[in-house]
């Protein structure tokens, strides 16, 4: 088992750590896409903010599955957010990818957003720009990312300087005070 599985399957709080450094790998059409994930969110089954608080539905039922799965959903009727499924399989958590750091296949994600002549950084800093970026859809629902598919989770590593912030989640109205949002930082 490898040890980015292990990982997941301690939990969405400590996997929303864990996850900081990592990178997202999108292949499609011939080409390829990456990001290493700078920002993250947990979300768990007790959780009034969770798609998973009121239990199991045909929409969230990704989240109840293995941990390293993809649960996408549309959000808001305007863009496609992604979240990797975290824990014991049956119990309802993930964590929403919320900004990446653009390493590969940057034209192709510039393209996907319209993004020509505006700065680098805000190109992937939300979790609808992620999945634009990326070329997530509904499509990838339930997607294996441990698989080593298309649509897939690689290890990754800090970089010197770089530490984790946990704060207050942000765009949501429950549980705002929870601190389970991790953004990665450089200290020096």
């Amino acid at each position: 088992m490898s040890d980015l599985r292990l990982m997941l399957e301690r939990g969405a709080e400590a996997a929303v750590r864990g996850l900081l450094g990592c990178v997202l790998v999108h292949e499609s059409h011939g080409v390829l896409r990456a990001g290493r994930i700078v920002e993250a969110e947990a979300y768990t089954q007790d959780d009034p903010a969770s798609h998973c608080f009121r239990g199991r539905t045909e929409r969230n039922r990704a989240m109840f599955g293995p941990a390293g799965v993809a649960y996408v959903y549309f959000s808001y009727g305007m863009h496609h957010c992604m979240n990797v499924v975290t824990g014991r399989e049956g119990v309802g958590e993930a964590v929403l990818v919320r900004a990446l750091e653009p390493v590969e296949g940057i034209e192709a994600m510039i393209a996907a957003r319209g993004w020509e002549g505006r700065p680098l950084r805000d190109l992937c800093n939300g979790p609808g720009k992620v999945c634009r970026a990326m070329g997530i859809g509904p499509g990838h629902y339930g997607a294996d990312l441990l698989a080593g598919g298309a649509l897939r989770l690689e290890p990754g590593r800090r970089r010197r300087g770089e530490t984790v912030r946990l704060t207050p989640r942000i765009g949501i109205s429950k549980a705002v005070e929870l601190p389970r949002r991790a953004v990665l930082e450089r200290s020096i």
